[in-house]
């Protein structure tokens, strides 16, 4: 298994993971196969979704902040409850279908690490099966 280190800068984040995952697949060597991904925290997740536009990216923290909002009126009192309902929107983990050695992503998608609660120090851990 590896691991991908991933420093979050805003409390809100999402953060494009894909040129990382497919430098462990290539280091795995796998031709044809699977990539597991797993995220290790209850308020980050994973996703895919469009890469090529940006704006994609700002209209989803946006549209996050907006119905599920930080603050008062959560039953859990840390501080943090908003970002454990964001998380379970994405959830922790994603698999991908690996051919020629490439993740078989479509055209405009990429992966993306979700933070809810940062800025943090954050883990992605990764499995390439050969298949």
């Amino acid at each position: 298994m590896e691991r991908i280190s991933i420093r979050t800068n805003s409390r809100i984040d999402l953060i494009d993971i894909t040129e990382k995952i497919q430098a462990i697949v290539l280091k795995c060597k796998v031709k044809e196969g699977v990539c597991f991904l797993f995220c290790p925290h209850t308020t980050a997740g994973l996703t895919i979704n469009e890469n090529a536009d940006p704006s994609v990216r700002r209209d989803i923290i946006n549209t996050l902040k907006k119905l599920i909002p930080e603050g008062d009126g959560y039953l859990h009192t840390e501080g943090n409850a908003d970002s454990h309902i964001k998380s379970s929107l994405f959830g922790p983990c994603l698999t991908i279908f690996i051919e020629d050695s490439q993740l078989k992503l479509g055209t405009w998608q990429g992966i993306y690490f979700c933070e809810g609660d940062g800025p943090r120090s954050r883990e992605v851990w990764v499995k390439v099966i050969q298949g």
